[in-house]
């Protein structure tokens, strides 16, 4: 069983009211917060309180409420960036998520950027809304698309980025964290190779920045997205990060309330960003919530989070690699690789492995996770996935393995 972690999980679990429940009879295990994490007291009271205290539209109104609602939405946005490492709030977009932050660069910048010819590099270990995305793009443009392969641990090839990031390639687009193997790819390294071939780099940061340190500037990238429902913040509000060159330089997005700057019946200015970005009334309360978020993640420790994870990793690998019939995607140790796991049982269907762990009060996910390119690649339909978050301890991994040794010998 892994050491006391730096902060007492006993007590951080309950500041989680859905974690107080019991499932089938027994306590919950939540071990899906890969998909979406749950939120701890204080994100759901902050939100309570704009709803109750001040809502209110923002940056139209000047009477209290109003002025309220802007203050705290704008400082919503500085916390964000702050969390990240942004050297500015003004480079921070509000999206409704990760998906709407990609597609929101994929439009405004790929489509003055990429033109016919042009290549756009993705990796098979690529979540969908980072490759549909692009395709659409490409399609639209005339660009072509290519892949980075895998390894044999799950890792990127290496060798084939040595030969497919070129010239002429105008970006790379890629997951900090794989939201199936786990495999933390270094984004560092990478950023300063796409520069070196005059390619921006776009990196998928909804599995990462909920997880360890994150800084932006330091990992040398040009876009980074991710969602707030995976970092303890409510559903409906993410965030885009990008370079403010970049994000002066790009067209808008939508259209329509917020973004202007005069309106006249045949032709419009635009906003200066990010409000540029940000037609209509946004996710208000979520976004407020959001920066609670990153007050509680803060206060916790991004580090201390990162090695609580990594002790649940390692102990989760050792216990599961003991159960026969059971294959691990991807990375088989802990080095370079984050707390989700994703597996097939042999004889037993990942949705049927699901289903007898939740009558044990243990939540996974089964499926393809929207990765059916990686999936194809590993030659199996739908894997069984658990992962794991700041509130986990290690008695429900124990749970898990004796609900897949209960699979097992149900289905052999």
């Amino acid at each position: 069983m892994p050491t006391l972690s730096a902060f007492d999980v006993v007590a951080l679990r309950r500041k989680f009211p859905i974690l107080q429940q019991q499932v089938h009879g027994k306590p919950l295990a939540f071990l899906d917060s890969a998909a979406s994490s749950q939120k701890p007291r204080q994100v759901i009271d902050c939100l309570e309180d704009y709803y109750r205290r001040y809502n209110a539209n923002v940056h139209r109104g000047v009477y209290t409420l109003s002025e309220e609602a802007t203050f705290a939405f704008e400082r919503a946005r500085g916390k964000v960036a702050r969390f990240i490492g942004a050297s500015s709030k003004r480079e921070v977009v509000f999206t409704r998520n990760a998906t709407e932050a990609i597609n929101l660069v994929a439009y405004a910048w790929g489509g003055a950027n990429i033109g016919p010819g042009d290549r756009i590099l993705l990796t098979l270990m690529e979540h969908h809304s980072n490759i549909v995305p692009w395709q659409m793009l490409a399609q639209r443009t005339g660009a072509t698309l290519d892949y980075i392969g895998l390894d044999g641990d799950g890792r990127l090839n290496l060798d084939e980025l040595d030969r497919k990031l070129t010239e002429g390639v105008k970006l790379l687009a890629v997951t900090h964290q794989s939201n199936v193997l786990g495999t933390v790819n270094p984004v560092a390294m990478l950023a300063e190779r796409a520069h070196a071939v005059g390619a921006k780099i776009l990196v998928d940061g909804a599995q990462s920045v909920p997880h360890m340190p994150v800084d932006v500037r330091a990992l040398g990238c040009d876009f980074m997205a991710f969602s707030g429902h995976k970092m303890c913040g409510p559903t409906g509000i993410g965030a885009l990060w990008a370079r403010r060159s970049l994000l002066e330089a790009m067209p808008p997005f939508l259209g329509g309330g917020s973004m202007i700057e005069v309106v006249d019946l045949d032709s419009s200015t635009y906003a200066e960003v990010p409000a540029r970005f940000e037609a209509g009334t946004p996710a208000i309360g979520e976004a407020i919530a959001l920066g609670e978020a990153c007050d509680f993640l803060s206060d916790v420790g991004m580090d201390a989070i990162h090695q609580h994870e990594q002790e649940l990793l390692g102990y989760a690998l050792d216990r599961l690699a003991g159960i026969e019939g059971l294959r691990i995607m991807g990375p088989q140790g802990t080095e370079d690789r984050g707390g989700s796991i994703s597996f097939t049982l042999d004889g037993v269907h990942p949705h049927d492995v699901a289903a007898i762990l939740d009558g044990e009060g243990v939540a996974v996910r089964a499926g393809h996770h929207c990765t059916q390119p990686l999936h194809r690649h590993y030659d199996v339909p739908a894997s069984t996935r658990a992962s794991f978050y700041i509130y986990n301890v290690a008695e429900e991994i124990d749970r898990l393995a004796v609900g897949l040794e209960k699979a097992r010998k149900l289905f052999s």
